[in-house]
């Protein structure tokens, strides 16, 4: 599967790579002759291929291995194009290219699903995509990749802006790390949390930049550089309080097979980053890109399942009779919480705790973190397309306290981000320390003074608690904050969505993303989730950087 992925990839893009990417030019001239070139690509494959088989997933008896699959490929990201281009232009064109070829009896692709997340309604995010977001868009695009994370970031394009700057430099410009290693490691690093949607879409990035198919068939197929990081990887993605000097002497000094200090950061970023891409995507319920397997099928719609009004609207109208239904039920709730966090500024002012009971506020609330379970559903078996890039799949997170382990807390007055990690980052790979700074403060400082439908609130208290508690279930504390606000104004259903977006996000559900918040608005759920996502990928290169400057001094 892996070599004929790597010929399904090469027959086309090869010839078609400039094609491609002038269709994500801002020029329409440019746009206006690669959709000529397009037109004239998908007809002589037509031609050659014939009347589409009635199994469309292999080549019809008459035509060369391949050939049928290449256009099944080609038709995809014509469909893609035509749902999520940004430009009218190039979306008008793939419409009527795709219908054009229909018309002369080949069967042409339709998406699955109902847009980019199993969460959100696809009209609350599309509406998103045409107004606030619309030159961001373009830039992802321009930079070859539309994703349905990068549509669901999209509530907040000052954040997203931030986000793909980060994400381009770190997988396509200068840095240690050659690009194939880079997208290997992204695989390695998704595929620990089973999140076959990122993991699908760095295999197609691997071997577009000319990686070894080989490797693809599982970990042992790859250099022992990179194996060796397996560890590191199981770790920092499930324990990472675990994480000591010995581990990054053992990548530093193994001989042949070392990592040079400045590899060794990159490879570091590269995994937190998609540790916590993989929790994002599952919290909030990413559906397989359009053009990518499970996006879309050549099968045509099943009338009897659908009425026809919900096929052309894309939503179901009884799932929002329930919601509307269950914000009936929880009237009243931000009401409540706008009130708890006035009443706790009050007392802020009044009075401050001591540093002691400071200390055992924090205590007590680590301690109870660790009794939030996660979500209670049957053990996910990750299937063999996942499971192959990663080693040791029974390895998951566990609480500081299960069989007596007791893990120092992480005081970060010691070893912050701010005073420590931000400097050695930039150090030994310039710029980095700088996007990421700047991709934490737009999430931590992010706000539009709104609570649903109220105006002119400030929620940094909210911002702060949410943030802080995640770092308290590392064991990482902040010795000026008072971890009693965390039980006044986190729920229970609040806790358990949190812990297990953060440590297990693949037993994420739609139920779990609807049972907290229920009053709020999707696009402050997204936001909810990208606090979890930075500080998540905050605490794991705390753990990891302060593990490097032991290693240093």
């Amino acid at each position: 599967p892996a070599e004929l992925k790597l010929r399904n990839i090469t027959t086309m893009d090869v010839r078609g790579a400039a094609t491609w990417e002038a269709l994500a030019s801002r020029d329409a001239s440019s746009r206006d002759a690669a959709m000529a070139s397009l037109h004239q690509e998908v007809m002589r494959r037509v031609e050659s291929v014939g009347p589409m088989p009635e199994t469309p997933s292999g080549p019809s008896a008459t035509t060369a291995p391949g050939v049928a699959d290449d256009l099944s490929d080609i038709l995809a990201r014509v469909l893609m194009l035509s749902k999520r281009c940004p430009y009218d232009d190039v979306r008008e064109k793939c419409v009527w290219l795709l219908r054009s070829i229909q018309d002369i009896g080949v069967r042409i692709p339709r998406p699955l699903g109902n847009g980019p997340s199993k969460f959100i309604p696809e009209k609350e995010i599309l509406k998103v995509s045409k107004v606030d977001s619309r030159t961001i868009f373009e830039e992802a695009f321009s930079l070859g990749r539309l994703d349905n994370i990068s549509l669901v970031m999209g509530f907040h394009p000052q954040y997203l802006e931030s986000f793909l700057r980060t994400q381009h430099y770190l997988l396509q410009m200068d840095g240690p790390l050659s690009l194939h290693y880079r997208h290997y490691i992204g695989i390695m690093a998704a595929a620990r949390h089973q999140c076959s949607y990122l993991v699908n879409l760095h295999v197609n990035d691997f071997l577009q930049v000319g990686g070894d198919p080989k490797w693809l068939n599982g970990l042992e197929g790859a250099p022992q550089k990179l194996r060796s990081l397996g560890e590191l990887n199981k770790i920092l993605a499930h324990r990472p309080w675990l994480l000591t000097k010995a581990h990054m002497e053992s990548l530093l000094k193994a001989e042949e097979h070392s990592w040079s200090l400045a590899e060794l950061i990159h490879a570091v970023v590269l995994l937190t980053h998609y540790h916590s891409m993989a929790s994002f995507t599952f919290g909030c319920g990413i559906s397989p890109d359009i053009h990518a397997e499970g996006g879309h099928t050549f099968r045509p719609p099943s009338l009897s399942s659908y009425c026809v009004c919900d096929i052309a609207n894309g939503n179901g109208a009884v799932d929002e009779l329930l919601a509307d239904q269950q914000v009936l039920e929880v009237s009243g709730e931000v009401e409540v919480l706008m009130e708890r966090m006035k009443q706790l500024q009050e007392c802020r002012d009044e009075e401050e705790a001591s540093q002691e009971e400071m200390a055992t506020r924090f205590e007590r609330e680590k301690s109870e973190s660790m009794l939030v379970t996660t979500a209670e559903y049957e053990e996910c078996v990750p299937s063999r397309d996942v499971s192959r890039h990663f080693e040791d799949p029974s390895y998951g997170y566990q609480d500081f306290s299960r069989r007596g382990e007791h893990v120092p807390t992480f005081r970060v007055q010691d070893y912050s981000w701010e005073d420590h990690g931000f400097s050695l980052v930039n150090r030994l790979y310039p710029d980095v320390g700088q996007l990421l700074d700047e991709k934490f403060q737009i999430a931590y400082n992010l706000t539009y003074n709104t609570m649903a439908t109220h105006q002119g609130v400030d929620t940094s208290m909210l911002r702060r608690a949410i943030w802080n508690y995640i770092h308290c279930m590392f064991g990482i504390r902040y010795d000026d904050y008072d971890y009693g606000e965390i039980n006044e104004l986190l729920d229970r259903n609040f806790k358990v969505y949190i812990k297990t977006m953060v440590c297990s996000p693949e037993k994420i559900t739609k139920r779990m993303y609807e049972s907290f918040w229920r009053q709020f608005q999707h696009s402050e759920k997204v936001h909810v989730n990208l606090l979890l996502m930075e500080a998540r990928m905050q605490a794991e290169l705390l753990y990891a950087l302060r593990a490097i400057t032991r290693y240093m001094t």
